[in-house]
């Protein structure tokens, strides 16, 4: 099984096309559609390079596979789906809860909170077949309630759950984010892969201007991770995760992202003159 890995600057977003090379079957985890917040313009260049190596290998796109709905950047899946109308996008059962929280937070009457905007809905221990590639379903809630992890063969797509070694794990202080569930997705999930299982991770930060780093080891997780090594008790983690979390800014991205995405990528309803838009709470 082949992989290709792509890196938005922007939102230090990866996403990740596997594929075979002998079929040309292919998935794709957590694609990119631009948006510029200041216009609030959508665009597709991080789409376009996606779509130019899947034709550059004449590559079938099964699945778009969503580890959970992103509040930091907007996803391409709706876009992809019109280039690949052949494409299912899945994300875990948990966004139910999501859109539930949203809808009523953003007051979207016309969003429906059944999941039914996604064409499969995913559970724990689900297997999906994408022509000869298999993907096993691992819940992970902790960071959003509709986080799940993907593993293909030996490799582990984990999303926000965990991020490389010496930037931690994803923060849960989102509408329904848990970090004593999070520490039960990771260590009593991810930890009990093999070791040597490969992971990668969905941002990079670039802790103190180092390289780009996606690649990671379970078993350097278990003894590395900066947040949840191993040897880390629940309570250490919690202790930790939500005194972190009272300190962080929102996204810069979390409301358009939020709103989009929850939506399957879609913009929301066009209006009578002609153009969709996204609202824009606000609080004193």
């Amino acid at each position: 099984m082949e992989l290709e890995v792509l890196f938005d600057k922007a939102t230090r977003t990866l996403t990740y096309v596997v594929y075979d090379e002998s079929t040309k079957d292919a998935v794709i985890i957590d694609p990119v559609l631009d948006y510029d917040q200041a216009s609030s313009t959508l665009s597709t260049s991080s789409m376009e390079k996606l779509c130019e190596f899947l034709q550059s290998k004449n590559l079938n796109p099964h699945y778009v596979l969503e580890t959970h709905a992103h509040a930091d950047h907007v996803s391409s899946s709706h876009q992809l789906k019109q280039r690949y109308p052949q494409l299912k996008v899945a994300i875990g059962s948990g966004i139910c809860e999501v859109q539930g929280v949203f809808a009523e937070h953003f007051n979207l009457e016309d969003v429906e909170t059944d999941g039914s905007q996604f064409d499969q809905l995913l559970r724990q221990g689900e297997t999906i077949q994408a022509g000869s590639i298999r993907v096993e379903v691992l819940e992970t809630p902790g960071h959003t309630p509709a986080c799940c992890s993907f593993l293909i063969e030996d490799r582990l797509f984990c999303g926000d759950a965990m991020f490389m070694p010496d930037s931690g794990t994803g923060r849960c202080d989102f509408p329904r984010g848990s970090a004593t569930q999070l520490y039960s997705s990771i260590h009593g999930k991810l930890y009990k892969l093999p070791d040597s299982t490969q992971v990668y991770t969905g941002h990079d930060y670039q802790p103190g201007g180092r390289e780009l780093l996606y690649e990671t080891t379970i078993g350097d997780q278990k003894k590395s991770n900066i947040h949840l090594k191993e040897s880390t008790t629940v309570q250490e983690f919690v202790d930790f995760r939500e005194g972190r979390d009272r300190t962080l800014n929102a996204p810069r991205l979390l409301l358009p992202s939020i709103q989009l995405n929850i939506r399957a990528g879609r913009l929301p309803e066009v209006e009578s003159n002609g153009k969709s838009y996204i609202k824009l709470p606000v609080s004193i």
